[in-house]
C-alpha cells in the first residue's frame, strides 16, 4: 500500500492534491499573462456563462503560435461556442444516450472478462496495459465503426494531445519553451488520425453502416454535410471522451481505495457504494485538473474584473477542495451528499463521455474485486505518472494480485 500521494512524483504544482489552497479565488500571473481561477462558486460562475467565457482560444492563440489553429481544430467541440457547439454536439450525444449505454453493459462486462483472461495473471497486474487502456479504446472504436485492433494508434494519438513534459511545468493553453514544438507534433498527429480515418470516411459515404462515423458522414449541419476534417476532429474527441476519462478513472479509483483501505473493505462488501467511491475518487484525484477559457468582454468574477481577450485557467482539481463547499475537502469520504465536482465541467461543454467512464468504471471495478480478493500497489513499482499540473494519469499502475 503506499499512503503519500507525493511519493508517486505528482506533479509539484498540484497544490490542490497536497492539501493547500491559494489565497485568492481569483488570481493574476503577470509572467504567464493568465488568469486564474480556484474557487468552486467562481469557477462554476465561468464555466455556465459561455457568452462571456468562450471555449474558442483560438483566436487568441492563432497569432502567437503563429499556426492555422482554427483550420486544424474544424469540428473540435472542445474549443466551440454556440451556435455551432449546440448542432454538433447533437450529432453525438445520441452515440450516449442511457439506452446505448444500457445496451452496452454485457459487452462491457465480456471485454473486461476477456482482456483480465489474456493479461494471464498470476500474482501481479499491470493495470492501465491490460485493462484501463484497451476497455475504454476498445468500446469507442464499436461505436465509431473503426477497428479496435488499431488500439495502440489511438493511444498515441491521444496521447499527443495530453501536453506533458519533465521539466517544466505546461499550460493547456501553452506559453511555455518548446511550445511550437509541442504544437507541432500535436498538428501533425492529428493530420495523421485525419488520414487513417479518410479511408473510413470515403467507405461509409458508399457503403453506410450502423455506426457513429456513418451517421456523422451522412449528418448535416445547417444544411450541409460536415467536410472530412470536422468528422476526423470529431471522431477525435470522442476517441478522448470515449477512453481517456475512463482509463484515469480506473486507475485513480484503485489508488485512492489502496490509500484507504477501510473503504476498500467496504466496497468490496457492498458493491452498492461503487458509485459514491467514483465520484468521490473523480473529486479527490480528478483525471483533468485544469480547463480553460477566453474572456469575450470584460467581466467580473470573485469580486475581481478580468479584462476582454484573456486567457482563464480554471483549476478544476482546486475548485473540488473548495472548504467552502466540501467539509475536510482533504478527506477521501465516499458518499458525499451533495458532491457536486467539476471534474466533468459544468455547461454546454459538461464531458460527454461521463455516463460511458462512469458506467464502465463500475463494470470493470466490480468483476476486479470479483476476480481478485486482494489488490494492491507494489511499493517497490511505483505508478509512473504523466508529468503535468493538467492532469493526474498513472501511465503505469503495477497491481500485486491474488485469485
Amino acid at each position: 500500500m503506499i499512503t503519500e500521494f507525493d511519493t508517486w512524483g505528482v506533479h509539484e504544482q498540484q497544490f490542490w492534491l497536497r492539501g493547500t489552497t491559494a489565497d485568492q479565488p481569483v488570481t493574476f500571473d503577470a509572467e504567464s499573462g493568465m488568469w486564474n481561477v480556484y474557487g468552486h462558486a467562481e469557477a462554476s460562475k465561468v464555466l455556465s456563462n459561455p457568452k462571456l467565457f468562450s471555449s474558442n482560444m483560438m483566436r487568441l492563440m492563432a497569432a502567437e503560435i503563429g499556426a492555422d489553429i482554427e483550420e486544424a481544430s474544424a469540428g473540435e467541440l472542445l474549443y466551440l461556442d454556440p451556435p455551432r457547439h449546440t448542432r454538433l454536439r447533437r450529432l453525438v450525444n445520441h452515440a450516449f444516450t442511457p439506452k446505448v449505454l444500457a445496451d452496452l453493459e454485457p459487452r462491457i462486462a465480456g471485454l473486461t472478462h476477456e482482456l483480465l483472461d489474456e493479461a494471464k495473471v498470476t500474482d501481479r497486474l499491470e493495470l492501465v496495459s491490460a485493462l484501463a487502456y484497451p476497455l475504454p479504446v476498445i468500446v469507442i472504436a464499436e461505436l465509431l465503426g473503426i477497428p479496435a485492433s488499431d488500439r495502440d494508434l489511438f493511444r498515441r494519438w491521444a496521447e499527443s494531445l495530453i501536453p506533458s513534459t519533465s521539466t517544466e511545468d505546461v499550460s493547456i493553453v501553452g506559453r511555455f519553451e518548446g511550445q511550437e514544438e509541442v504544437t507541432e507534433t500535436t498538428l501533425r498527429q492529428r493530420k495523421e488520425f485525419g488520414e487513417y480515418l479518410a479511408e473510413h470516411i470515403e467507405d461509409r459515404r458508399r457503403h453506410p453502416r450502423e455506426d457513429l462515423l456513418s451517421g456523422l458522414v451522412h449528418a448535416e449541419v445547417e444544411g450541409e454535410q460536415l467536410s472530412d476534417k470536422e468528422i476526423a476532429t470529431l471522431a477525435d474527441v470522442l476517441l478522448l471522451a470515449g477512453h481517456v476519462t475512463t482509463t484515469m478513472l480506473l486507475g485513480n479509483t484503485i489508488l485512492c481505495l489502496d490509500a484507504h483501505p477501510d473503504e476498500f473493505a467496504r466496497v468490496r462488501a457492498d458493491r452498492s457504494r461503487l458509485p459514491d467511491v467514483m465520484e468521490e475518487s473523480l473529486r479527490y484525484l480528478p483525471p483533468f485538473a485544469v480547463t480553460s477559457r477566453a474572456t469575450t468582454a470584460e467581466a467580473e468574477v470573485g469580486g475581481v474584473t478580468i479584462p476582454a481577450d484573456q486567457l482563464v485557467m480554471v483549476w478544476l482539481g482546486a475548485a473540488n477542495r473548495d472548504p467552502l463547499v466540501f467539509d475536510d475537502p482533504t478527506e477521501f469520504r465516499p458518499g458525499r451528499d451533495p458532491n457536486p465536482h467539476l471534474t466533468f465541467s459544468r455547461g454546454i461543454h459538461y464531458c460527454i463521455g461521463a455516463g460511458l467512464a462512469r458506467l464502465e468504471g463500475r463494470i470493470a471495478l466490480d468483476i476486479l474485486f470479483d476476480r481478485f480478493p486482494r489488490i494492491t500497489t507494489i511499493p517497490d513499482e511505483p505508478p509512473r505518472f504523466i508529468r503535468s499540473s493538467q492532469m493526474l494519469n498513472a501511465f503505469t499502475l503495477p497491481l500485486a494480485v491474488s485469485s
